[in-house]
């Protein structure tokens, strides 16, 4: 066991996002968490890095409660990548990668060849050596994102968790990174808009729909053309692809999928 969670619930107000939510991530793997916008994945995200207290459940470690566990110990371990990040601070793009490593330093320690090699691997790995100084502030959106990979990457995390990465990217930078993440020897847990994606790189998924579980097992389990029709509203074929053995999703426009040549069964 990696992370698990156990009837998570949370809510704002008196609005539930998150419903008795449980699952588990194990230990090398890639777990992908799909949805619709506003299904609770972000927050379900930010409870699992410890950023959030739910407010019933429990978050553990390796069995151990997340709440016993120390902040630093926690930052050590844990790297989390928002959806969103950004700063107004114009730092270079090797110093936001050096963020990565505070979580493992003292106040006084000098700068390590520990240090030097995590950030310099972690800028090779996410194609950003070549602009390791170059301003922050002069960056595209998806070169940006794939900073904060490096950052989190330069952490050397155990458990490494993602929200939406692919933003912003490029196709060729998504396949990249979404390869790159597949390949680490580390526990992560990526949400995903992308079902083609999910189903490629994540070994197990877990689908959540105004804020509940409704489907969780392995790609050929989860992604089925009933369920994306029930949680998505979108209508399409499910094929097993010749390139990678997964499943490969076909959406089909309205009229389309109501034609006797691409009957939905």
């Amino acid at each position: 066991m990696s992370i698990a969670a156990k009837d998570i619930s949370w809510s704002v107000g008196r609005k539930p996002v998150l419903d008795r939510v449980s699952l588990m991530a194990e230990p090398g793997k890639v777990l992908g968490l799909l949805g619709p916008n506003g299904s609770g994945k972000t927050s379900l995200l930010r409870i699992l890095a410890g950023l959030r207290q739910a407010h019933k459940g429990q978050v553990s470690i390796d069995g151990q409660n997340i709440r016993s566990v120390g902040r630093r110990t926690l930052a050590q371990r844990i790297a989390f990548v928002e959806q969103h990040a950004a700063t107004n601070v114009d730092l270079r793009v090797i110093d936001v990668v050096k963020l990565g490593r505070f979580p493992h330093r003292s106040p006084f320690s000098n700068w390590s060849a520990a240090d030097e090699e995590a950030v310099g691997e972690a800028l090779e790995r996410c194609d950003m050596a070549d602009r390791s100084d170059q301003r922050w502030q002069s960056l595209s959106g998806g070169e940006r994102q794939r900073v904060h990979i490096a950052r989190a990457l330069a952490q050397t995390p155990k458990e490494l968790i993602l929200d939406e990465p692919t933003n912003h990217l490029d196709v060729n930078h998504q396949l990249s990174l979404l390869e790159l993440v597949s390949s680490l020897s580390i526990t992560c847990i990526v949400s995903l808009h992308d079902l083609n994606h999910a189903a490629m790189f994540c070994d197990r998924l877990v689908v959540l729909e105004s804020g509940r579980i409704v489907a969780a097992g392995t790609p050929e389990d989860v992604l089925t053309q009933s369920l994306l029709k029930d949680v998505f509203a979108v209508d399409a074929r499910i094929e097993t692809s010749i390139h990678h053995s997964r499943p490969h999703v076909q959406f089909l426009p309205c009229g389309l999928c109501r034609s006797p040549q691409f009957p939905l069964n």
